[in-house]
């Protein structure tokens, strides 16, 4: 027996190369599997494909042009005839590995088995189902570039060198899972980027060792990064090629994942998840503007609840004249409750739009403004207060770009409610310096988490804070140890 690390070279016995490739293939057993038994100019031959993943046109073309050949066109270098000569196609290799060319077949190319040759040719001549290259939903801009990535790996590579016609621009690809055999993706720009994060990198896929990858890039991103419990992402995700093509420049490695419409961005910051393209689609005063504003959502959708909460239940804390802060009329349910209500309430509603047909979500929407408005506040389910400041809060979460770092922030926002409940104000300082350790102490890919603020950099912090004209930023990061530090 045969195990599926172990090599099986092509036989010079035509009729045990098909039966080994018809098995392991399973061309019997899978409807969709195809063996086409042909002979041509004397001699035998079998083409294996997987339907729906083949090209009909180009294998016609090809097979009509086999059927021209006499035999003495390929009595001798048969091998290099048919490659060279006789089978005119760009994308045409040869291999002697059979288990390889079962891998290779299953991933969408034609395999051609010759009599009398020890080695099949592979015709890469395949094609998936796809869809456009549209504008993602969750990034989306007033103005700007309408087209996103999609499922298909190659698609996704062609977007990106669109923009970077770069020459040190590389794409190295590896497969990642023992069944799977998922396509990835490591593209860099060689004369920029850290290459000894890119080896880290490519140690860190080759060692993955699991059947297959059926979350794609969120597998990739579980066995690479690590920290498990820790809510906060290590990685960006962008479906924007201009988005990806930026973080290159600056010396960022991307991983793209086939079947999956997300770029993988390492190493990446606390920042990162808070800006977004739309900043760079502006003037800068407006750009820098618009990073402010969603900075105060973003801290708002943090610290708002928990502080008001505070005040609420202490509040003799507030200076004069703030006293409208607080609850005007006492719920018959404890504001921690209702607080903890309100945000389940939330994430089940946010299920429920995911899962609801777009022909439902006005009447979802209506449902939702009744239960968790007039009516929750009428029966004495909640305050008008609760509503109001949970209302803020997840605006600011909604505003933050990043999805992973808002489902995050949501968390770290509960936590924070909970201990300020639990130990007033000293758990309001406590819980607040615990997040600050943990983000400090947090790497990504050995970059520091809380990055230019933690190790401090006064240029780095500059450009988080404000939104600078593209001509002076002319210093990649320094974080990203590039090989080219000026733009």
């Amino acid at each position: 027996m045969t195990y599926e690390g172990e090599k099986k070279y092509v036989s010079k016995d035509f009729q045990e190369n098909i039966d080994y490739l018809s098995e392991r293939l399973g061309v019997k057993k899978s409807f969709d599997v195809i063996r086409l038994d042909l002979e041509y100019a004397g001699r035998k031959m079998a083409l294996f494909m997987v339907d729906g993943f083949v090209k009909d046109d180009i294998l016609h073309y090809l097979m009509k042009y086999l059927s021209r050949l006499e035999p003495e066109q390929l009595e001798e270098n048969t091998l290099d005839k048919l490659l060279k000569t006789y089978i005119p196609y760009v994308e045409i290799e040869k291999i002697n590995d059979l288990n390889s060319i079962v891998h290779t077949v299953l991933a969408g190319p034609t395999a051609l088995v010759v009599d009398g040759i020890d080695e099949v040719i592979l015709i890469d001549a395949r094609t998936y189902p796809v869809r456009g290259p549209e504008e993602p939903d969750m990034e989306r801009v007033v103005r700007g570039s309408r087209d996103g990535y999609v499922e298909t790996i190659v698609f996704n590579t062609a977007l990106t060198r669109r923009r970077i016609r770069d020459r040190s621009l590389r794409m190295e690809y590896m497969q990642v899972g023992r069944r799977s055999k998922t396509d990835v993706v490591i593209c860099y720009l060689e004369d920029i980027a850290d290459l000894d994060h890119v080896e880290d990198l490519k140690k860190s896929l080759k060692a993955i060792d699991t059947d297959g990858l059926p979350m794609g890039e969120k597998t990739i991103e579980e066995f690479i990064a690590g920290r498990h419990l820790n809510p906060y992402p290590m990685v960006r995700y962008t479906e924007r090629p201009d988005t990806a093509a930026a973080h290159l420049y600056e010396g960022h490695v991307i991983i793209f994942v086939d079947g999956s419409p997300s770029a993988i961005i390492t190493p990446t910051t606390f920042w990162h998840h808070l800006q977004h393209v739309e900043e760079y689609r502006n003037k800068p005063v407006v750009g820098a503007y618009l990073r402010i504003v969603r900075f105060i959502g973003v801290w708002a959708s943090l610290f708002l609840l928990p502080l008001w909460y505070l005040f609420a239940i202490n509040p003799e804390l507030l200076p004069p004249g703030m006293d409208f802060i607080g609850v005007n009329v006492k719920g018959q349910i404890p504001l921690l409750i209702q607080f903890l209500l309100v945000e389940i309430g939330i994430d089940v509603l946010r299920m429920a739009a995911i899962h609801t047909p777009s022909s439902l979500a006005t009447a979802l929407g209506l449902v939702a403004a009744l239960m968790i408005g007039q009516v929750a506040v009428e029966v004495g389910l909640l305050t008008y207060e609760v509503v109001l400041y949970l209302s803020i809060a997840a605006i600011g979460t909604f505003a933050t770009p990043s999805y992973e770092l808002g489902l995050a922030n949501r968390m770290f926002r509960i936590i924070l409610l909970l201990f300020t409940a639990w130990l007033g104000v000293i758990g309001f300082v406590a819980g607040i310096t615990c997040w600050l350790i943990m983000l400090a102490r947090m790497k990504s890919f050995n970059v520091p988490y809380l990055y230019p603020l933690i190790p401090f950099n006064y240029r780095g912090m500059r450009d988080v804070l404000l939104r600078a004209p593209m001509p002076l930023k002319n210093r990649r990061p320094p974080f990203l140890h590039p090989k080219d530090p000026d733009r």
